[in-house]
């Protein structure tokens, strides 16, 4: 649910979308004083709005105390520490699209939208902090910096993101298992699973686990040009993981009864995969429209041949995966 908050912001940023004539979304080729507000009104409204609505949906609900801290480094097998990473990686990258189109200078932009999207982790942590249901993280913390110097540093080396951040979800079927609590109470698995990602389509595409795949999209042709790549073909090396009913482990408790799952039969375990991919942002295409929508939608991996690499079956092919 963050993570789709923070889209909705991204993709509000890459532009003013009150318009969609092409010179409007064409970015300014001198800075532009007019479209530089434009775009910092909607930047600090959006944030308000989003800030907001983050604490209406998610804090709201949960005492509030002092500022504490909260030790979460494994948690989810690190899925969600990658999910700070990539969301910093693609605040950044946007807010870099929206400063450039007012025609600021290239590394002014990127220290702009550095900074911004560093803002926009920072509030969600300190509102974790003041959250008795949360708690600050330093491990969340680390990979939101290490999302924005990822992006610094290719805008640094190659003035270019030719490695970008995105997401799949191949949305799991949980299976219809009633398990057996310590007092005899049951409870069904496929419940446990909709208590923690959601029903709907997409709140689990944001928050299933399971699930979800994160991925380092990467452009040959931008690494060796004299190459018969396609300008628009990628190779993506994803990281998942499977069988989380739980943050830390697989064990939780629901109404005084405590439910455990066989580590032999549910293994939480990791996963690797290496696909091929289509950069949106690459597509040759001259109507700035077009160019807009496929950029905002750069986000998202798209289906492929896919090899998955598991210590616990080892190599495993997908005719398509997502």
């Amino acid at each position: 649910m963050r993570f789709l908050a923070l889209l909705t912001f991204f993709f509000i940023l890459l532009g003013p979308p009150a318009s969609a004539q092409e010179h409007f979304l064409e970015p300014a080729d001198t800075f532009n004083r007019k479209r530089f507000w434009i775009s910092t009104a909607t930047a600090t409204g959006v944030y308000a709005g989003v800030s907001a609505g983050l604490w209406a949906a998610w804090y709201r609900d949960y005492p509030v105390g002092g500022f504490r801290f909260f030790d979460d480094s494994g948690e989810w097998l690190d899925m969600d520490k990658l999910g700070h990473f990539a969301s910093t990686y693609k605040e950044a990258a946007y807010l870099h699209h929206a400063l450039r189109w007012t025609g600021m200078d290239r590394r002014k932009a990127m220290w702009g939208s550095v900074g911004g999207a560093l803002l926009i982790q920072s509030t969600v942590e300190v509102m974790d902090g003041f959250s008795e249901g949360w708690g600050f993280s330093w491990y969340d913390m680390a990979y939101n910096v290490g999302g924005a110097g990822f992006f610094v540093a290719q805008e640094v080396l190659w003035e270019e993101q030719r490695i970008t951040m995105k997401v799949s979800n191949s949305f799991p079927r949980y299976p219809n298992r009633f398990i057996t609590g310590n007092k005899g109470a049951t409870t069904n698995l496929r419940d446990r699973a909709e208590e923690l990602y959601g029903s709907a389509l997409f709140t689990r595409f944001v928050k299933d686990y399971n699930g979800q795949t994160l991925w380092f999209s990467g452009n040959p042709k931008s690494f060796f040009p004299q190459s018969k790549f396609p300008r628009w073909l990628n190779i993506a090396v994803g990281y998942g993981a499977e069988n989380m009913y739980g943050g830390f482990s697989n064990t939780w408790s629901e109404e005084g009864q405590v439910f455990s799952l066989s580590r032999d039969e549910f293994p939480r375990y990791r996963q690797v995969f290496l696909s091929l991919d289509i950069d949106l942002e690459r597509i040759p295409t001259k109507n700035r429209t077009l160019k807009f929508i496929l950029g905002a939608l750069n986000f998202i991996k798209i289906p492929a041949p896919t090899l998955e690499f598991t210590r616990r079956q080892g190599v495993k092919f997908h005719s398509v995966y997502w």
